[in-house]
């Protein structure tokens, strides 16, 4: 299981709220009180661990994270949930947290769950960042022989696995050397809980509700994504209104092979457009 540093450890503040009838796990890096937090929602079957190198490098600012129902040290929820459900259920949780608005990132699952959010909370969602995203049913696919591995999360259970798969799965620096360190949970990533995040963007789309999104959004994609490929993040930059998009050479997981580039855009979007 990944680790942060010591510093960032001691840092982090860790609750857990009942949310949606669940045991949510949070996490918060503070930062400048005086600035909107910035709420990261994670990718498929993955605990907020994977995020806190980023949330590390941003340089002050408050950092709010949260492990999906059923997924790291969350609870299972009983029955399956649909993504409206679940991005009220996230106004609920910066709600218990004492925040009344926050700026939004949503990485690859995650942007999918943050676009729903933006839309739902127009009042609480200040800025909004997608990352290695798309725009739902229907999308640009990548190939089925990486949707395929996608669909299980024995990547987050086999070591080896992982490794093997990595290069085709994730695309751009995973091609030509191992990624930086996370990867697997001690206890890995529930099927159940998998499944249910699968379930809940089944007919999802927001072709209809991107235009009219009225916040910032800054979309960031790799030019060697196999499972998001670039020409979602191309039609959602032309659906927000008030959107750039910032393509970086790397795959879907640059978050983390190109952290440095990564930071520095999100850091300058945020401060160019306060």
């Amino acid at each position: 299981m990944f680790n942060p540093s010591g510093e960032s450890a001691d840092r982090l503040r860790i609750r857990r709220l009942e949310v949606m009838g669940c045991r949510i796990r949070t996490a918060t890096l503070p930062g400048d009180r005086a600035r909107p937090p910035l709420l990261m929602l994670n990718g498929m079957g993955a605990p907020l661990e994977i995020l806190i190198p980023l949330a590390e490098s941003l340089d002050g600012i408050e950092v709010v994270l949260f492990d999906i129902p059923g997924i790291g040290e969350s609870s299972m929820p009983q029955i399956p949930y649909t993504l409206p459900q679940l991005a009220s259920a996230t106004g609920r949780i910066l709600t218990q947290l004492d925040y009344r608005s926050a700026d939004v990132f949503g990485l690859s699952w995650g942007g999918m769950l943050a676009q729903q959010f933006a839309f739902q909370n127009p009042r609480r969602c200040h800025r909004l960042i997608l990352a290695a995203t798309m725009p739902g049913t229907p999308m640009i696919p990548g190939p089925l022989s990486v949707l395929g591995k996608v669909a299980s999360p024995r990547r987050f259970n086999d070591p080896e696995y992982a490794k093997r798969i990595a290069p085709k799965v994730y695309g751009g620096a995973a091609r030509t050397a191992p990624l930086p360190p996370f990867e697997m949970q001690a206890r890995g990533t529930s099927r159940r809980g998998y499944l249910f995040q699968q379930l809940a963007v089944i007919g999802w789309g927001s072709h209809l509700m991107l235009p009219l999104l009225r916040q910032r959004t800054l979309i960031l994609a790799g030019d060697d994504d196999p499972i998001a490929p670039l020409a979602n993040a191309r039609w959602m930059a032309q659906l927000i209104r008030h959107s750039r998009l910032h393509v970086l050479h790397d795959g879907h997981h640059f978050f983390r092979s190109s952290l440095d580039e990564t930071s520095a855009t999100i850091r300058d979007f945020l401060q160019k457009s306060e």
